[in-house]
């Protein structure tokens, strides 16, 4: 990315602190650990790591195409597009009638507001009971985990069990059996334990007469004092909040169909009835987003005239429940093309069909228009003839075409982002060629943000404006393509670099990142690369590294920046491979790289 355009650029899409969680077999898999990343209007870039590193997994959040079992934990993923955001509501008696509603239960829970640090202090002292007449926190996490773990372990002798033959190995399957029932036995004990466990914490409670007797005196003493503090009516400002917390609750679910609306209108009533309890600074923006996000999105409120109220839409894409949402979304604001075209194509509907299908479904218009616009769009990815081939199926299209179909079928609602899923994987290398620069001129016509995933550090450097590299669901590096190239700083990107097999020498071994990345089951203690960096240092396998700033667009998460570490060179095999990479990959442009 030009660095002097860096500033002028909007940001599209802002993550921030994304966690991702897989439920796989009764344990929690870790697969996106707090990334953070701005991507901005009109750039490409590239997300880089080895399998398992997190990237697919990345994208698929902002996509909305997570897998059943997966689940956004923690971060937001603001998108900021203005049609999308522009709302407007219709002020009809019947709308008017629950605006004033929901002002009047918003004034009434607004009394609470006065006494949110005794309630907190009441909660507080509630908890503290229930954890005295059950088990603490540190003993039902630790009851939690074995049985995980047991569960677990049964399930794998499960699956063992369901690949032998009963007919030829009856000893193996009843060994395998009896270790099913040993692990049911385990789970069992377990369990009975945890609740003789919570009996004697309960029994050895009720016994405390003196603990319960201060108990009782210290929780009457707070209501007194709650019910003093929340007696009083809100102030005049805390009206006019009000007022447009009212009327950002009516905007917020006026996209809804009646019920669905009431539904939600009694849940957000609640969530801000909670909010005002605890005492939240709903005068602050971004703690007013997270209570509306526990709901629906946030629409701001800008302005109104006596029939309309008009705002503008929080999108927080890692708070999105209700798959009507995800369909003004997916395919018209965020588009993918995957690695094979054959999965990608209904292999019984006809090409032109496929494209025409999804203009009706998002855009305003005939079927003659759909059709003029599916050949326009065939036309523009390269395909020749295309009158004559509208009416072909998938099997009469080679590998190249059929993935220049795939490309048109997602620039056929002229989206915001195009992620490329690894797109010329199942292409051979001249095809491979083709494809990219495709897609690199193409933006310059439609002005969609490439978000381009790939292990291929070739397909980087032809493609990408930026690059973030990713380990373990993190990201540990980010920079320009210049940057990360001839100036990368993280250790895995050292690696990932010398493993290219265009820097090999003749009669010599081909590099490779010796060891495995680690399990996202297990909490990870320190620097995810630390078992396989060949300059790992102590304070790599203890504390997790921040992210230190290289230059303005410059960043690595690794110790070896921290300014008491010892300086160390990079390898060898990747100094001064300026030139070798322009003549590898054929680099357009790149004698300014350097």
């Amino acid at each position: 990315m030009d660095n002097e355009n860096k500033e002028n650029r909007k940001v599209l899409l802002s993550v921030k602190d994304l966690i991702v969680r897989f439920s796989v077999r009764g344990r929690k898999l870790t697969a996106i650990r707090g990334i953070s990343l701005d991507i901005y209007e009109n750039e490409s870039i590239a997300i880089v790591g080895e399998s398992g590193s997190g990237k697919s997994v990345f994208t698929k959040t902002f996509a909305g195409m997570l897998e059943e079992n997966g689940s956004i934990d923690g971060g937001r993923i603001i998108f900021s597009d203005e049609e999308l955001a522009d709302t407007k509501v219709t002020l009809r008696a019947l709308d008017r009638l629950l605006l004033g509603s929901i002002e009047k239960r918003v004034n009434r829970d607004s009394r609470l507001e006065p006494g949110a640090a005794t309630w907190r202090e009441l909660t507080e002292l509630e908890a503290e009971k229930k954890r005295k007449f059950s088990l603490s926190d540190e003993e039902t996490k630790a009851f939690e985990t074995k049985r995980d773990d047991l569960l677990y372990r049964r399930t794998e002798v499960y699956n063992t069990r369901q690949t032998v033959d009963p007919s030829r190995e009856k000893p193996r399957l009843k060994e395998l059996s009896a270790q099913i029932d040993e692990f049911d036995k385990q789970i069992k004990a377990l369990e009975k334990e945890k609740r003789e466990t919570a009996a004697a914490h309960r029994k050895a409670a009720k016994a405390d007469k003196e603990y319960l007797k201060e108990y009782a005196a210290r929780r009457a003493a707070l209501l007194e004092r709650y019910k003093k503090e929340i007696a009083g009516a809100p102030d005049s400002g805390k009206k006019v909040r009000n007022t447009v917390l009212a009327k950002e609750v009516y905007l917020s679910v006026g996209r809804y169909g009646l019920r669905k609306r009431l539904k939600l209108i009694w849940k957000m009533e609640n969530a801000l009835q909670d909010a005002m309890k605890m005492g939240v600074d709903l005068d602050d923006e971004n703690k007013r987003n997270d209570v509306f996000d526990t709901v629906v999105f946030r629409v701001k409120y800008l302005d109104e005239t006596e029939t309309v109220l008009h705002g503008t839409c929080i999108l927080n894409l890692a708070k999105i429940k209700y798959s009507k949402d995800w369909m003004q979304i997916r395919g018209r604001k965020i588009a993918t093309v995957f690695q094979d075209p054959m999965t990608s194509l209904n292999p019984i509907l006809t090409i032109g069909k496929q494209i025409t299908s999804i203009i009706l479904k998002h855009q305003n218009c005939s079927e003659s228009e759909a059709r003029a616009r599916a050949l326009e769009l065939m036309r523009k990815v390269g395909i020749p003839n295309a009158e004559v081939r509208f009416d072909d199926y998938p099997f009469q299209y080679s590998g190249g075409m059929r993935q220049r179909i795939v490309i048109a079928i997602a620039l056929s609602c002229q989206p915001k982002i195009l992620i490329c899923d690894e797109p010329t994987t199942a292409l051979d290398v001249t095809i491979q060629a083709q494809i990219l620069k495709l897609i690199k001129d193409l933006q310059k016509d439609f002005g969609y943000t490439i978000v381009f995933i790939t292990h291929d550090l070739g397909v980087v450097a032809n493609i990408a404006d930026r690059v973030a590299v990713l380990y373990a669901g993190q990201i540990v590096e980010l920079g320009t393509v210049e940057d990360v190239f001839y100036d990368s700083r993280h250790p895995y990107t050292w690696a990932l670099l010398s493993s290219l097999p265009q820097l090999a020498e003749r009669n010599t071994k081909l590099y490779s990142i010796s060891g495995t990345p680690p399990s996202l089951y297990n909490k990870i203690i320190g620097d995810p690369f630390a078992p396989r960096n060949p300059y790992c240092m102590k304070i790599d396998t203890l504390k997790e590294p921040p992210m230190f700033r290289v230059s303005d667009t410059h960043y690595a998460k690794t110790w070896l920046l921290d300014p008491r570490s010892p300086k160390v060179e990079r390898p060898e095999i990747i100094r001064n491979i300026h030139e070798k990479l322009i003549h590898a990959f054929n680099i357009q442009g790149g004698e300014g790289c350097e």
